[in-house]
């Protein structure tokens, strides 16, 4: 009995264990077709070449309907390189969200809360047993650590 214990009561600690897929890193790739491509004039200070010229890009990816713009180059086919990047690493960032995010919902379906009411097995070592709470077996704790069960 730990000197800690107050009326015959030992403290236990609970643990949880999950089994997820070990992620694999995907290649984006962007159909042409599902890009959309919008040139327009830049706004703010530049003067005459900023207002004649149409060097912002504005990129829409049809199928997620997110939206890029991109005016900080002077060049257009600067702006456009820019867009497409940036365009990029957002469904990237989004696509790893949905992942984790599957990933989680999985972890808390398999875990569940971690809780007193969650336990599978409870190991009661000074008495010498062994609870099964799904089934409702019992066992000696010798013959559980030997495996036979």
């Amino acid at each position: 009995m730990p000197p800690n214990a107050k009326h015959g009561r030992v403290h236990t600690s609970t643990i949880t264990v999950a089994v997820l897929p070990e992620p694999t890193a995907a290649e984006l790739r962007l159909a042409p077709g599902d890009l959309r491509w919008v040139t327009c004039r830049g706004s703010g200070p530049g003067g005459q070449h900023r207002n004649k010229t149409e060097s912002c890009v504005m990129l829409t990816h049809q199928p997620t309907g997110l939206t890029v713009r991109c005016e900080s180059e002077r060049s257009q086919h600067q702006n456009r390189e820019t867009a497409l990047a940036l365009l990029r690493a957002r469904l990237h960032a989004a696509e790893v969200e949905r992942g984790s995010a599957a990933r989680s919902a999985d972890r808390r379906r398999q875990v569940g809360s971690g809780m007193r009411g969650d336990k599978r097995r409870t190991i009661r070592c000074q008495e010498g047993v062994v609870v099964d709470h799904l089934t409702g077996r019992t066992w000696a704790l010798r013959a559980y650590q030997r495996g036979e069960w």
